[in-house]
This record gives C-alpha cells, structure tokens and sequence, in this order.
C-alpha cells in the first residue's frame, strides 16, 4: 500500500513539473495593419487588429502588444473599450467572447457565458459595442443587449426586446436623460426604456420611437443622434428625430469623446461639438491610399483606425500630415505559405482551393523576417504579381 501511495505522489509531482508555463519562451508574430477599433485610456490608446492589440503610450511613444501568447483568445476581435473607472480593457469577439485584460495585474479573464448561452445561435452572437454606465457595461450583440458587471466581474441579465421578445440586433446603446437608447437592425429602429425600471428583461417596457435600420445612437453633452444605415444623422429632440445631416458614404463608427461626436466614413472623420458645429474633418491622401475603420480623439490628436497602415495620427485642428503607429509585423494573418531560409522567415498571403482555383485573386505582396525585423514588400513592387501562393530561395542570391 505504502509503494502505491509513494507512485502516485511521485506521479503528481512529475504531472506538476511538467504543466509549467512556457509562454515566455515563445514570441508572436502578429500583424497589425488591419485594425477594427480604438479606444483611449487616460495615458494610452489602444488598437483592436483582427486578432491581437497592441496599445500606444502619449508620453512615452512606447508600444505594447497584447497576443494570444498573453492569454488572448486569438479571435477575431469586434469591439473594444476602455474603463478609466476600473482600468480594465473590455474585448468583444465575433463568436461572443469577451475578455477583460488588467494591465496592473497582467492578466485576462475570459468570459464565455455568451459563448456557451446554448439558446442563442452561434451566429448571432457577435460583441457589437461597449457602453460603460454607473459600473457596468451594455453589451450590444446580434441578439440583444446583455449586462456586465465590472466591479465583480459579472453578467447580469439579457435583455431581449424584439416583438414578442424576439431576438434581434443591436448595434449600439447609450444612456440619456436616464433612460436607455438602443440603435437596432432588422427594421426594428430605435428603442427607449427607463433605467429606473426593474424590469428592463420585459420587452414591453421597451419603447419603440421609430422604425427602420440604425447603425448608432449616441450622447454629446445635452444632446442625442442617431444614424441611420442609409447615412442619415438625425437630432433627437425630445423623442422626435430631425435630420441634420447626410454623409456621402454610409458611416462605418460613431462615438462620443470628450462630449465631441466623432463620426468614421471610409475617406474621412468628422468630429463635432455637442452643438455639431463642426470641429474637425480630416480626409485621406495619396501617401496613404486607405480605408478608416474607426477613430478616437485625445490630446489635441485623432487617431484613426485603418484597413492597411494600422493606426495614424494627425493634428485634431490641422489634420493634414499623418504619422504611422503600429508594432513590426507581418502584412497579415492569414499566411498561406511559409520558408525558413538561413537568413530568414518569407510569407506570402496567395490562395487556392482544392481545385487549385485561385479566385479571388489575391494582391497583398509578401513578408520577409531577417534579425525579428518584418520587411513588407506590396504587390506592386514585385511585377504586379497576384495571388502569391509560393516561394522559393535561391540559396546563392
């Protein structure tokens, strides 16, 4: 018995050895050019790429990523804020996932409770938008609007407001004159309830103002908007919604900073005051032939999210030159080929099917690492060529 009890503790002790943590001992390669969101903290603005997040320091200029060897889930990140309240970094994924990342104590607490909610489709269950109130966090997804508790760290409950308490999506909420604003998809408009009310899970306390799809409602100071899917920026007064405003292309991000409202088109960033006088409007150039994904405004500074040079900066009241902010990596993340050489690592990003059917062609160049250096050569620095799917070294050139 006495040799039994000595095998199995000498086994415990071998499993323990043996599940020690060996991520640092790894190092990620992440690419950081395609970003889908921003949000700022006091002292940094932190960047949402597909998968990983890297955050930018005002006064010191550093970076810092945060990669799956960290704890990230590696997902594919939608939506991110910032609590200035508890200082912790919210992470919304497209399958539902949401992490909470604390910069002080190094750590991320993945929550799966949307993940694992089996009464929801696993295709509705996209993290839309962050609303931080009094504590907690709305949670707008593809089927309604759920509750987070950031001081115990927490779901509360779930609120589904479609007719008959249907699920539906909700891309957006804010909170005015203590009441809550949800912008809704599927025709089902922009929907009101009172805080005060202790029955929000009742879809009948929901009130519907108006009908048709919005992409956003948001508070500026005394004031309340509400976008439209169509382009449409509209003043709600006292529950009536008097437009004041059509945008050449449909606006991808609406957010409010610093009681200024900050609107993202693909071209251009229009930041307003609470009164939407205009502040600010800053366009792309030909340096950087981009699209804008989001943006956020601190310190006299916008910062702008982008689908190819991962975020840039300009002058808030003179937005006319850009500077490139985005940690070394590769092109992109979706490497199709790789060849490790003596003087190196090379990527390229080509594509084919089963049948060896490369449509759609691919433009996106390749990647060499030489000494954890990424050098990024496009396309069209390489006779045009598309849809790269190999390489190969010449070992003497």
């Amino acid at each position: 018995m006495l040799k039994k009890i000595a095998l199995f503790f000498l086994l415990i002790v071998s499993l323990s050895s043996n599940a020690q943590d060996f991520s640092a001992l790894w190092e990620g390669y992440f690419s950081y050019y395609t970003i889908n969101d921003v949000t700022q903290s006091n002292t940094k603005i932190y960047a949402a790429s597909e998968n990983a997040i890297f955050s930018y320091d005002l006064a010191t200029n550093q970076l810092q990523t945060i990669t799956t060897i960290d704890g990230l889930s590696g997902e594919t990140i939608t939506a991110i804020h910032y609590s200035d309240t508890h200082q912790l970094l919210v992470i919304g994924f497209e399958n539902g996932l949401v992490e909470i990342y604390s910069e002080s104590e190094n750590f991320i607490l993945s929550v799966v409770d949307i993940i694992e909610k089996e009464t929801i489709a696993p295709n509705i269950k996209r993290i839309n938008h962050f609303n931080e109130y009094n504590g907690v966090v709305y949670i707008s997804t593809d089927y309604g609007i759920s509750v987070y508790d950031l001081q115990r760290l927490e779901f509360g409950d779930t609120y589904f407001i479609g007719n008959g308490g249907a699920q539906i999506s909700i891309k957006q909420t804010t909170i005015f004159e203590d009441a809550i604003y949800a912008a809704c998809f599927g025709g089902n408009g922009v929907k009101k309830a009172s805080l005060n009310n202790p029955n929000l899970i009742d879809f009948q306390q929901w009130q519907t103002l108006i009908s048709g799809d919005f992409l956003a409602v948001e508070t500026v100071g005394a004031s309340l908007y509400a976008l439209r899917s169509n382009g449409t920026l509209n003043a709600v007064v006292n529950d009536n919604f008097n437009q004041i405003f059509v945008y050449p292309q449909v606006p991808r991000d609406m957010r409010s900073v610093d009681d200024n409202l900050i609107v993202t088109t693909q071209s251009s960033i229009y930041v307003y005051d609470s009164g939407f006088n205009t502040i600010s409007t800053a366009s792309g150039n030909a340096e950087f032939p981009t699209q804008f994904t989001s943006a956020t405004t601190k310190d006299d500074y916008i910062y702008i999210g982008t689908t190819s040079f991962g975020v840039l900066r300009t002058e808030l009241l003179n937005p006319q030159e850009y500077t490139v902010i985005r940690p070394d990596g590769p092109l992109r993340n979706d490497t199709f080929k790789i060849n490790a050489t003596g003087n190196g690592v090379w990527a390229t990003y080509g594509d084919y099917d089963v049948f060896a059917n490369p449509y759609p062609v691919r433009s996106y160049g390749i990647s060499h690492l030489v000494e954890d250096v990424w050098n990024n050569i496009p396309y069209d620095s390489l006779l045009m060529a598309n849809n790269l799917a190999d390489i190969s070294i010449n070992p003497f050139n």
